[in-house]
C-alpha cells in the first residue's frame, strides 16, 4: 500500500480555458529518445516534428510503471499503481475507480477510445461512451506473473524471437489492429463534425507500434536503407548488472541467447521503421483534423505507456527502471493557447487527469487519492512541480521496486535489491550508483526517507501475493467447462448504417455529405 500520496502543493494559479476537443495520440512502447524532436539524428517524423516545434514538449516525463497496463491505469485514473491494485498486465482496474474519461464525460465531453487500452475484467469501458475496436490483448487473468517462483519461465513471458527474428515483413498481428484502429478513429472524426451532438470529445486512439516484436513493412525498412542508425550506447560489458537486470535477462530467455551485432542494429532498423509507421498513423488523423475545420479547436496530446531499452545494457523492452524504459514523450499541442516551448521539470502520467479537467474547463476532481497534479501551469509558461513517482510490481521482480525522480537525481529502491542512486545530468547513461558515494550519503538517508514516509513495503507485498493468488484461481476455473470472455465485442448496427429504407435519401445524403452543400469550407 502506499501513503502519503498527497505531495503536490499548489504551484501555479491557471487560467480556465474554454471547451476544446481533445485527440490523445498513444504509441506504444515509444523510447523518446529516438524521436527528431528529443534530439535524435535519425528518425522521420515530420508530423511528431511539427506538433514538438509548435507545441509544448516536456523533456523529462515519465510512466508510473514500465509495464503496459499499470502504466495506463495509472495514465487513466490519475494514481500510482498500488493505490488501484494496478500491479501487472492481468490487474483489474475496478470498475468503482474513477477515470479521466468518466471526469469529462461528466463534465459535457462525448469520451471516445480507439485501440489498446489493456483493460482486464468486465468492465471494458471505465468512462469511455464509445469504443470504436476490441484490444489487441486479452482482458482475463491469463498473464498474471507469481511472485512466488521467480525462477519459473511463465509460457507468456517475453523472449528474444522479437530480437533474433527482426527485419522487414509484409503483415502483422499488431498492423492488422492499427490499420483498423486508424481507419475507424479517422472515420469517427468525419462523424464528429456531421452528427448534430454539439458536445466536444475526448478521443484516445492508441496504437500497438513501435511495441516489439519489430518487424515492419518493407516500404517503412527501406526508409532507413543507408542510414547509420546510431549503435548501443552502452554495451552489456560496460556495466556491472544489478540484481534486477539479472532476473529480466534470465526472464526474458536472454542468457546464453544474446542476439548477434547484426541482430541488434536489425531491431533498431525496424524499430525507426515503426516509428515512422506511427508517425504517419498520426499524420493521416491530423489532416483528418484540418480537412474537418476541427484542428483549431483541438488540443492534441502525444505520449506513450512506457519506453523501450532497444539493447542498452544488453536489455531490451522494459519493467525497469532506467530512462530507456521509464522516460516517456509529452507533446502537448494548441499553439492559440500555449506558445511552444520546453519542460524541463519532471512529470508523470499521473499529472495527466488533472491536466485534462483543467484544458476541459471542468470542476478539479476533489479526490485526495489522486497522486498528480495540473501541468497546466507549466502549458502557460509559470513553474511548476518537479517530481515523478514509479512503482514496478510485475513479473521479474521478488518485492516491491519504487522510483523517485527530482531535480537532477533518480534514486531507485526495492527490500530486496541495493539502491541505485544517479545523477541523470551528469551521468545521462546510468553508469555511476552513487548510493554508495560517501558525498551522497546526506542525499540517500533523505530519499531513504522519504520512500519509507510514501510505501508500507510489507503490507504491499502482501497485497501484491494475495492478488496473483486470487487470479490465479480465477483464471484456472474459468478455463473448466464453458468460458464466457471478457473481451470488447464492438457493436456495429448494420440497420443504421449507409443507405436504409426507413431513412430518406435526401435528408440522409445531405446529412452525410461535408462540407454542407452550398459551403465553400469546412466548419
Amino acid at each position: 500500500m502506499i501513503k502519503d500520496l498527497n505531495h503536490h502543493p499548489d504551484l501555479a494559479d491557471p487560467q480556465p480555458m474554454t471547451r476544446k476537443n481533445l485527440l490523445i495520440l498513444m504509441a506504444d512502447q515509444l523510447n523518446p529518445r529516438y524521436l527528431p524532436a528529443y534530439g535524435s539524428p535519425v528518425g522521420l517524423t515530420p508530423n511528431l516534428d511539427r506538433l514538438a516545434r509548435e507545441g509544448v514538449v516536456f523533456d523529462s516525463a515519465y510512466c508510473n510503471s514500465p509495464l503496459c497496463a499499470p502504466s495506463r491505469y495509472s495514465l487513466m485514473s490519475g494514481r500510482l499503481p498500488s493505490g488501484i491494485g494496478a500491479f501487472d498486465n492481468a490487474c483489474e482496474l475496478s470498475a468503482d475507480t474513477p477515470t479521466f474519461a468518466h471526469y469529462l464525460r461528466a463534465a459535457g465531453y462525448r469520451t471516445i477510445l480507439s485501440g489498446k487500452m489493456h483493460f482486464c475484467g468486465p468492465d471494458q469501458l471505465h468512462g469511455f461512451e464509445e469504443r470504436l475496436t476490441t484490444d489487441i490483448y486479452p482482458a482475463d487473468f491469463g498473464w498474471t506473473p507469481d511472485w512466488r517462483r521467480p525462477h519459473e519461465r511463465l509460457d507468456w513471458y517475453h523472449n528474444m524471437s522479437s530480437v533474433t527474428q527482426a527485419g522487414p515483413c509484409v503483415r502483422t498481428n499488431q498492423l492488422d489492429f492499427d490499420d483498423e484502429v486508424v481507419a475507424l478513429s479517422r472515420q469517427k472524426l468525419f462523424d464528429l463534425v456531421r452528427e448534430r451532438d454539439e458536445r466536444p470529445f475526448c478521443l484516445l486512439v492508441s496504437l500497438t507500434h513501435p511495441h516489439d516484436p519489430f518487424a515492419i513493412p518493407r516500404q517503412y525498412w527501406d526508409l532507413f536503407e543507408g542510414v547509420e542508425i546510431p549503435a548501443v550506447r552502452v554495451e552489456p560489458s560496460a556495466i556491472q548488472d544489478d540484481p534486477h537486470s539479472t532476473r529480466i535477462r534470465a526472464m526474458c530467455d536472454m542468457i546464453g541467447n544474446e542476439p548477434s551485432a547484426e541482430q541488434v542494429q536489425a531491431a533498431r532498423r525496424a524499430y525507426h521503421g515503426a516509428i515512422a509507421y506511427v508517425d504517419e498513423q498520426f499524420g493521416i488523423l491530423l489532416e483528418t483534423l484540418e480537412q474537418t475545420g476541427q484542428a483549431d479547436d483541438t488540443v492534441v496530446i502525444v505520449l506513450s505507456d512506457h519506453g523501450e531499452m532497444l539493447g542498452e545494457r544488453g536489455l531490451w523492452y522494459k519493467m525497469n527502471f532506467f530512462e530507456g524504459a521509464c522516460r516517456v514523450p509529452l507533446i502537448v499541442h494548441s499553439p492559440a493557447d500555449f506558445p511552444a516551448r520546453r519542460v524541463a521539470q519532471s512529470v508523470s502520467h499521473v499529472d495527466l487527469l488533472p491536466t485534462l479537467l483543467d484544458l476541459a474547463g471542468a470542476q478539479p476532481a476533489e479526490d485526495p487519492s489522486l497522486s498528480g497534479s495540473s501541468l497546466l501551469g507549466q502549458l502557460q509558461g509559470k513553474d511548476g512541480h518537479d517530481l515523478a513517482l514509479g512503482e514496478y510490481l510485475g513479473e521479474g521482480a521478488l518485492a516491491p521496486i519504487v522510483m523517485i525522480r527530482r531535480g537532477q537525481y533518480k534514486f531507485i529502491h526495492s527490500p530486496v535489491d541495493p539502491d541505485q542512486l544517479f545523477d541523470l545530468a551528469n551521468d545521462p547513461d546510468e553508469l555511476i550508483n552513487l548510493a554508495n558515494d560517501p558525498a551522497q550519503h546526506e542525499r540517500l538517508q533523505s530519499l531513504r526517507s522519504e520512500v519509507a514516509r510514501r510505501w508500507s513495503f510489507e503490507a504491499l507485498e502482501q497485497q501484491v501475493l494475495h492478488s496473483q493468488q486470487r487470479r490465479q484461481l480465477i483464471h484456472a476455473a474459468g478455463r473448466q467447462g464453458r468460458t464466457t470472455s471478457w473481451d470488447f465485442q464492438p457493436h456495429q448496427d448494420a440497420s443504421a448504417r449507409y443507405m436504409r429504407n426507413h431513412l430518406k435519401l435526401d435528408d440522409l445524403e445531405a446529412m452525410a455529405r461535408y462540407p454542407r452543400w452550398g459551403s465553400t469550407s469546412p466548419g
